[in-house]
Order: structure tokens, then sequence, then C-alpha cells
């Protein structure tokens, strides 16, 4: 699909899948552990992106294997796992949005390890989220725990290794963005594997159900799904692409709200918005910022 049409159609759909991808994911559960889908789900994902990049005829020639293999662990094996255990107790909006909060802990660790300077509108967006952060989690509520709450934070905090790690390689060396992908996932997979095979578990009760979801989770939302963000990224800028990805976390929300009956209280809702807001003026200071430096 061409043209400004072609690449909403794709934003729309990646929003659907990627969004509900939290929900399939907490309705797999119940099958196996948060190890176990994580892990094959990955699986299948690195299998589906290493059987288009082969028949699309591009090179799966390895990329610098210890960057990339920390890329691995943090962005695949620890954000996979964290934000997966995360699901156990907490509801699929509200674990995405936590999840989400990936952008903010970026600019903290490119502050301190790729000396990169932070603007007025951008330390605003970090105290709205920070504030966001603790409307939803609710300290003075000591009922219940927040234990996914923690495991959603440190999984989005594990993406923002992961963001500033593949900076840094990149600042390095000249990598394809589809073949570091790959490999970033397949040695973020062996982890995951080993960890599901090590920790006790109950017997896996294979059916449709479980193999619905996983095919959805591995084949739709990891493979084509990364494979659909790196083309949009091809077609639109790094701040516009994601501007509009801004949406998933509040399809997320909207989808287990109807689905699960994952209603928010008034609380978590304001929390929820003060970090939409904040994300969104990341994202608006990202896209002045390249048509600064376009102009």
């Amino acid at each position: 699909m061409r043209g400004k049409g072609g690449s909403a159609a794709l934003l729309v759909g990646l929003w659907l899948v990627w969004a509900y991808s939290w929900i399939a994911s907490k309705m797999g559960l119940p099958y196996m552990t948060p190890l176990q889908l994580a892990f094959w789900r990955t699986l299948l994902g690195v299998t589906t992106l290493g059987v288009v990049i082969l028949l699309t005829g591009r090179s799966l020639r390895p990329t610098p294997f210890w960057p990339t293999f920390w890329l691995g662990m943090s962005q695949t094996a620890a954000f996979g796992s964290l934000t997966t255990m995360a699901l156990l107790a907490g509801g699929a909006g509200k674990v995405s949005v936590l999840a989400y909060t990936m952008p903010f802990w970026t600019l903290l660790l490119a502050r301190c390890f790729l000396n990169e300077r932070l603007g007025g509108l951008q330390w605003g967006a970090v105290v709205l989220a920070c504030v966001g952060l603790v409307l939803i989690i609710q300290p003075w509520q000591l009922h219940g725990g927040p234990l996914s709450d923690v495991l959603a934070i440190a999984g989005g905090l594990a993406w923002a290794v992961g963001a500033v790690q593949a900076k840094r390689l990149r600042l390095r060396y000249r990598v394809s963005t589809m073949a570091l992908t790959f490999w970033q996932m397949l040695w973020g997979v062996m982890p995951l594997g080993v960890l599901a095979w090590l920790m006790p578990a109950p017997p896996v009760h294979v059916g449709w159900q479980l193999v619905a979801i996983l095919l959805y989770l591995g084949v739709f939302a990891s493979g084509l799904g990364w494979l659909t963000w790196m083309l949009l990224l091809s077609r639109l800028s790094a701040g516009m692409a994601s501007l509009n990805v801004l949406a998933i976390p509040a399809v997320a929300v909207l989808m287990a709200w109807l689905q699960m009956g994952e209603a928010p209280d008034r609380v978590e809702g304001v929390g929820m918005l003060l970090i939409a807001l904040a994300l969104a003026l990341l994202s608006g200071w990202t896209v002045w910022r390249e048509r600064q430096t376009v102009a």
C-alpha cells in the first residue's frame, strides 16, 4: 500500500493488532505460565520475521554480536517476561499504559549515557508522567500490593534500556533495521526458553484457543507487527510515527474495558490521561524538532 492512504491503513492496523495483543496475552495466561507465553510468542515472531526476510531476498547477515546480544536481553527477554508477568495480576489496559512509559525512561537514560540534554518541555512531560504513575499505582492504598504495576514499569524501563542500546549501536555500526530486529529477537528468545524450561509449571493443555492466541501474538503482533512498524518508519518521520503509535495504549484500555470489564477507577483514569498527555507533548516536541531541522 502506497501513499498517505496506505500509511494510514497500516497505522490503524498496527493500533488494533498491538493494542489487542495485551488482551490476547492476558487470555493466554490460564493456559501456560508467563515465561512460557513470552517464549512461544517470541519464537513464533522471530520465525515469522526470518521467513519474511528470506522470501524478500534480504540479508540475514548477523549484526555485531555483543551490542545486539545485550539489546536482545533488554528489549526482548526482559521486556517480554516482565510485562507478561505483570498481566498475571494486572489488567491488560493498565499494564499497557505503564509499559508505554518507555519514552520517559529513555529520556532520562539518554541524558546519563548519551549526554543528550533535556529541554523544558521534556522535563515538563517527565513530571506529568511521574504524577500519572503515582495516581495509577496509588501507594496510599496498600491492599493488593503494587507488584503488577512495578513489573509493568520495569518492563517499560527495560524497553528504554534497549532503545538506548540500539541508539549507541547505530552510532558505531551501520546495520539493517530488519536484520537488527531479527537477531536481537533471536538472542532474546534463548534465555526465555531456558527460564521457561527450568521454572516449575503445570502441564500445558494445548487446544485451539491456545493455538489461536499464540498464532496471533507470534505471527501477527510480533513478526508482522514489527515488519509493519519498520515499513512505517521508512515512510514517516520517527516523530510522526511515534506520535501516531501513542494511540495503542489508549485503544488497549478501551478494548480491555469492552471485552474484559477492566474499567479504570477515577484516579487511575486521571493518571492514564496525564501519561497520555505527557507522551503527546514528547512526540509533538519531536515532530517540531524534525521540522526545524528540515527548515
